[in-house]
């Protein structure tokens, strides 16, 4: 059975890194990579939709990322314990229209002591904005180290 560092108990630290690595990991755009740090019997709620194990992560993913093109997203530490961890985070995206959205959201996570998501909650709204709002604009795939952070952009 394989681990996904950082491992629970969190720290504020720990819990930063595992922010970010989920932050990469969702901006890589591949499901089968984001599906890898989630248990095998994983439950989503992800707006109104119920999800559960990995092909189902898998399927939604694939279905979110042909619909939300240009997909860009920033999360930040809301708050941790042992083994949860509450995310606040904000994505930019566009629909086949060429209309700009940004989707405002909160996540709360529960893992397993291998590090994996056994749990993940997901409460999202959509902003549309014009194209020139736009804040994200970093290269397709992980943001860069010095690009501000939703605190920094004011989001």
């Amino acid at each position: 059975m394989s681990s996904r560092p950082p491992l629970p108990p969190f720290t504020a630290e720990t819990a930063a890194r595992k922010a970010r690595a989920a932050e990469d990991a969702w901006n890589s755009r591949d499901p089968e990579r984001v599906a890898l740090a989630y248990t095998e019997d994983s439950h989503w709620r992800n707006r109104a939709e119920f999800i559960t194990g990995r092909a189902e992560i898998v399927a939604f993913l694939k279905h979110k990322w042909a619909r939300e093109l240009d997909y860009r997203l920033i999360k930040e530490v809301w708050a941790f314990t042992a083994d949860r961890i509450a995310v606040r985070f904000a994505y930019e995206w566009r629909d086949d229209s060429g209309s700009w959205f940004r989707s405002y959201g909160n996540e709360n996570w529960e893992f397993d002591e291998r590090g994996l998501m056994r749990s993940r909650h997901a409460s999202i709204n959509d902003l549309p904005i014009a194209e020139a709002d736009r804040k994200f604009r970093w290269p397709f795939g992980r943001r860069p180290d010095e690009h501000a952070g939703l605190t920094e952009l004011g989001l």
